[in-house]
């Protein structure tokens, strides 16, 4: 078995994680130390308890010991798991699947894909749990905190057409939020703004210059607090409707990052942000039909 061949196994619905290892000097004496010294903030018992369980491999699919030695200019297997991890009260819905595509209603609270505190409670990881499709890839994102319609790909073959649709903006996406009633705003109105990375890093912020991101905003409802609104995003930037309706001076209910940072407790699941993507239509590029998918969850005031 030569290196390029071998792929771990799928544990616990998380594959493998390749690390190179680099020339360093004074070089590690082993493979543990190296991973102690890379990643601090995962304890030296950590580690040992994931050689113990022969979850660490070589290059060739060896399996690695506490005592294998450190060789430069190789790569190693490892797997992200997390001795404590927040559960998330939430369950997924799967809308649609055939050989090449898995649609899913996601909820409120759940990260996409193994991230910092998360790995087992991610969509992702809970997907290959659930299918034991190990080749499972999003083909696009939501935000941990937004609920609706989110697609995967099944397998490699077919997975660049569908992200082509994305990067050609031949996907129809609808997403619904609630924020404040503005009697002042006169809808329907477009957004047309230039957007970059702001900081805290996992924000974003509005900038002058060429807009780089653009979104139809339609009033749908309202009472004398609250609307809901009609999102036609035709740009997918991070954060974008958060953003776009915090510039307009009303913030989608419950955002903890905009107009101002309100970070809550990993486990206060008390107040979902209020937004939704509710549609995704797209012509299939493998049927040639017309896909329309719909969330189950509703916003409603």
């Amino acid at each position: 078995m030569n290196a390029s061949s071998f792929i771990p196994p799928m544990v616990r619905g998380v594959s493998a994680s390749r690390l190179y290892l680099p020339t360093i000097k004074p070089a590690p004496i082993s493979v543990f130390e190296y991973l102690c010294m890379q990643f601090s903030h995962i304890t030296q018992q950590e580690w040992q308890q994931r050689f113990n369980d022969a979850q660490i491999y070589s290059e060739t699919g060896e399996i690695l010991t506490l005592h294998s030695p450190y060789i430069a200019h190789t790569q190693i297997f490892y797997y992200r798991f997390l001795e404590h991890e927040p559960h998330v009260p939430f369950k997924h819905h799967i809308l649609f699947e055939n050989d090449d595509l898995l649609v899913v209603d996601k909820p409120h609270f759940l990260t996409m894909s193994p991230t910092g505190q998360y790995v087992q409670e991610t969509l992702l990881v809970r997907l290959k749990n659930e299918t034991g499709n190990e080749l499972l890839t999003p083909i696009h994102r939501l935000d941990r905190e937004t609920a609706g319609v989110v697609m995967f790909s099944k397998q490699a073959e077919s997975r660049s057409l569908y992200q082509q649709l994305f990067a050609e903006r031949k996907v129809q996406k609808t997403y619904f939020a609630i924020a404040p009633f503005c009697a002042e705003l006169k809808f329907p109105l477009e957004m047309k703004v230039r957007m970059e990375k702001g900081n805290p890093f996992y924000t974003m912020k509005i900038v002058d210059g060429e807009p780089n991101s653009q979104t139809q905003i339609e009033l749908t409802e309202h009472n004398d607090a609250w609307a809901i609104y009609k999102l036609d995003p035709h740009t997918g930037k991070q954060h974008q409707l958060r953003l776009h309706l915090s510039s307009l001076g009303i913030p989608i209910k419950n955002d903890p990052f905009y107009p101002s940072l309100n970070h809550k407790d990993k486990d206060d699941f008390s107040a979902p942000l209020q937004l939704l993507a509710k549609h995704l239509v797209f012509t299939d590029p493998v049927t040639k039909q017309k896909m329309h998918f719909s969330s189950r969850h509703e916003l409603t005031l």
